[in-house]
């Protein structure tokens, strides 16, 4: 019995020394330091981490620590976020300008296609609203000069109308 707990109790000694190890070469790689990726590198089961405090306390503090010196620049957890935080609003604007600009193409070309077609107003309204607010003026100026001289005429006939009547009553 007491080979078999000495041998349990050696296993559990090599489990902490590749453990130990493989948290070292992470730290001097920098890589990304979590329960799942030490054990998996160290080839034991996760839950051998979580039942010794102690080497799962260590991974935390690996976990949280600063990069080494002279190291290739590393990447913190917390400017990975605060990038994934800064792409996710840049891509939220982003899909508002392009919905603006899709909606803006739509009319442009419902514009045009219905310019084409016919069926709408020519694109030189502005134009016609000029031409015939000017026609309009002109109407108004010929329909005051038409009165002036049928008034002018009615005078006339009225003249004639008098001297007709003043020569015929002189015979």
């Amino acid at each position: 019995m007491t080979s078999m707990i000495d041998g349990r109790r050696d296993d559990s000694v090599r489990r902490r020394e590749r453990v130990l190890k493989a948290l070292d070469t992470m730290l001097r790689s920098n890589s990304d330091i979590t329960v799942s990726s030490l054990a998996r590198a160290a080839r034991v089961d996760r839950t051998f981490l979580y039942r010794h405090r102690d080497l799962l306390q260590c991974v935390h503090a690996a976990a949280t620590a600063p990069p080494q010196e002279g190291t290739i620049t590393a990447v913190s957890r917390a400017s990975l976020q605060a990038e994934l935080a800064n792409t996710l609003e840049r891509n939220k604007r982003l899909t508002v300008r392009v919905r603006q600009l899709e909606k803006r193409l739509s009319q442009a070309l419902g514009e045009a296609v219905w310019a084409e077609s016919g069926l709408g107003a020519p694109a030189d309204i502005d134009q016609l609203q000029q031409r015939i607010t000017m026609l309009e003026q002109n109407l108004t100026d010929v329909q005051r000069q038409l009165d002036e001289r049928a008034d002018e005429l009615e005078a006339a006939r009225a003249a004639n109308r008098e001297l007709t009547r003043a020569l015929n009553q002189r015979d």
